[in-house]
């Protein structure tokens, strides 16, 4: 039996690419899911899937920058699997792919409300249960423009860096009640933000062919190894998927 059959998870952004492939990524190893996202119909025909193939999960609307639709969640998994043992911190959004001087305030702040508010809103709702629990993991899926400014991602850029730091302080906090706070930066992915970020042809990123991303199934794997006992020593870091020997660990090949 995989080592987290039986716990429940909840996966934000779940209604399509990384999202949805880690719930069904955590489906088949048996572990519960509700998938969270804004979008109702995507996610009720992800979780539907997932039952049509034996396993148990949700379908939960959710806008993460709104800190009561995250409590509300939370306490969703609470009350119908009796637990929450992981959290995936991976709502996120590229839009408004632009330059500052022409940005517009109201909606660069909704973009880093989703992208860093978001991952703040998650840690702060799930750790209180998880520390009464005295166990466990919240996955936040970062992004290697965390650590790179790239012209026309200011909004994501920094959001993901903030992301990336909050990570860590969570870490130090939560650490001795038995939680732990890791993060994943996955690379260039094939998802429908890679369709956006194409378009935009701004910045060397849209100019990558659709051949040079990861298949959305390859973060996921990474995002339940995480979870398990082989990952505990990476927590409260930011492991990176074009890590070769991060991937050699967690059993990735091209």
């Amino acid at each position: 039996m995989h080592e987290l059959s039986g716990k429940a998870a909840i996966v934000t952004g779940a209604s399509r690419g990384i999202g949805a492939a880690t719930a069904a990524e955590l489906a088949s190893v048996g572990t519960s899911v509700i998938l969270a996202a804004r979008s109702e119909s995507n996610i009720r025909h992800n979780a539907q899937m997932i039952r049509d193939n034996g396993g148990q999960a949700e379908a939960v609307t959710c806008d993460v920058s709104n800190y009561k639709d995250v409590q509300a969640l939370i306490s969703h998994c609470e009350s119908t699997f009796g637990r929450m043992d992981i959290l995936v911190n991976n709502a996120g959004v590229i839009e408004p792919i632009g330059h500052l001087a022409t940005s517009d305030p109201a909606v660069w702040s909704e973009a880093t409300d989703i992208n860093f508010k978001g991952v703040y809103h998650g840690i702060r709702a799930a750790l209180p249960l998880m520390q009464s629990q005295q166990s466990g993991t919240i996955v936040n899926v970062g992004s290697g423009a965390a650590y790179s400014a790239l012209e026309g991602w200011s909004h994501y850029c920094a959001a993901k860096a903030a992301a990336a730091m909050l990570t860590k302080c969570a870490h130090k906090e939560a650490a001795a009640s038995g939680v732990r706070v890791v993060g994943m930066s996955p690379g260039t992915v094939a998802t429908e933000m890679q369709v956006l970020i194409k378009a935009s042809g701004i910045n060397p990123v849209s100019q990558l062919d659709p051949s040079d991303h990861i298949a959305p199934e390859w973060p996921a794997k990474a995002i339940v190894w995480l979870c398990t006992s082989a990952a505990a020593e990476y927590a409260g870091e930011e492991i990176a998927l074009r890590d070769a020997d991060i991937r050699q660990k967690i059993g990735l090949t091209d």
